[in-house]
């Protein structure tokens, strides 16, 4: 059940799917980009920052709240959801929770206004699933750190302005002790290398980036520079909330397409909607939604409740993989039956549900594929490594 507050912002974020960003989500599709200007036009009304607190510019939203208006976003385009989710996610959490004052305070304000869009560079080639098995290094060099390493699949590409990068600290071979850097993308020896040509989700820049010798100064390293990789992961729970919402969003803009359709399509002389195989399909898409969304919300809520209550072990890892991996593998189902519904006409690019399926696809595998998910879930239920 929302609140009033919560469906007021679900509210003024519809309406803003509905007037800007639906009309344009199957050309963004095609020519592979959305303009800047649309996300200016998101951070106007504060979806930019909606995690960040007042006191930065932010809309100090909480979790549950945030996920509300992400996934009318993602309803209307899920390439422009995953901007705005890296945008308020995992990057100001770091900042938040791990980055000092000076940092908050120089950066918060600045991405919560959109003046600088944020990237979050932590996977490599070899080490995707396996993070802590990076090769990038980071070297002090003076007063400062030297980046050197390669970087796959970076959600904002050449958009971003910024970059938190993850780089090894320590000496010795792999798995050694892990730093997080926020790197300006315009600095020396930092290069976006190409750009990955996607099966869905088209809009949006995912790259690869190399650095070589990006000096940093000292002063952009965030908290600890060995605990690097627990910010990631920690940062990652909180990001696959985001992607379990990103995909309700895409289930739920497919049933809206397939009821739609359904009513109006005619077949034997009735609509197709009057057919209980047809019926039955909507049926079981629609209970599945309300169960990922149900899920996403109880994670949101877990993970405000860690937040409240420091020290305790509450299953927030569990949770927020549970809610990705069920939202994702719903939006897939959904999107494809979707598809079915439609018939041929699913199968063509007038049609917008094989968009919708292509974009599903994605939220089954970036931060987490469905298989390392129930790897996370499964050592939460045996209490096993």
């Amino acid at each position: 059940m929302l609140t009033a507050e919560q469906r007021e912002i679900r509210d003024l974020a519809r309406d803003f799917v509905e007037g800007e960003i639906v009309p344009r989500a199957a050309s963004w599709d095609r020519d592979g980009a959305f303009e800047r200007e649309i996300l200016d036009k998101l951070a106007a009304l504060g979806f930019m920052g909606m995690l960040v607190p007042a006191d930065y510019g932010g809309l100090e939203f909480d979790v549950p709240t945030y996920l509300v208006a992400l996934e009318e976003i993602a309803r209307g385009d899920a390439a422009l959801a995953l901007t705005v989710a890296i945008q308020n996610g995992p990057v100001p959490h770091l900042l938040l929770a791990h980055g000092s004052e000076a940092q908050r305070a120089e950066w918060l304000p600045a991405l919560a206004a959109g003046e600088k869009i944020a990237a979050f560079a932590l996977s490599e080639a070899d080490a995707g699933s396996d993070p802590a098995g990076m090769h990038t290094r980071a070297r002090r060099h003076g007063g400062a750190w030297e980046i050197s390493g390669s970087k796959r699949w970076v959600t904002n590409g050449c958009l971003a302005d910024v970059a938190v990068v993850f780089a090894r600290t320590g000496s010795g071979e792999l798995r050694a002790p892990t730093g997080a850097f926020i790197v300006d993308t315009g600095a020396e020896g930092y290069r976006v290398a190409r750009r990955e040509k996607t099966m869905g989700l088209r809009a949006s820049e995912t790259v690869s980036v190399e650095l070589e010798d990006v000096r940093v100064d000292s002063t952009r390293l965030v908290g600890d520079p060995a605990r690097g990789l627990a910010y990631a992961l920690e940062a990652l729970d909180l990001g696959r909330l985001g992607i379990g919402a990103q995909a309700v969003g895409i289930a739920g803009a497919a049933l809206e397409h397939a009821t739609r359709y359904a009513r109006e399509r005619r077949q034997f002389g009735r609509t197709i909607a009057s057919f209980g195989a047809i019926r039955s399909k909507l049926a079981v898409m629609a209970t599945r939604i309300a169960a990922s969304r149900a899920l996403v919300r109880e994670g949101a809520e877990e993970w405000e409740a860690r937040a409240s209550r420091p020290g305790e072990d509450l299953p927030v890892t569990a949770r927020s993989a549970m809610a990705k991996l069920l939202a994702s593998e719903t939006a897939m189902w959904v999107t494809e039956e979707a598809v079915r519904i439609f018939g041929g006409y699913g199968f063509m690019r007038e049609f917008p549900v094989e968009k919708l399926m292509r974009d599903a696809k994605g939220t089954e595998i970036y931060e987490g594929t469905s298989e390392i998910l129930r790897l996370v879930i499964g050592r939460a239920v045996t209490g096993t490594e």
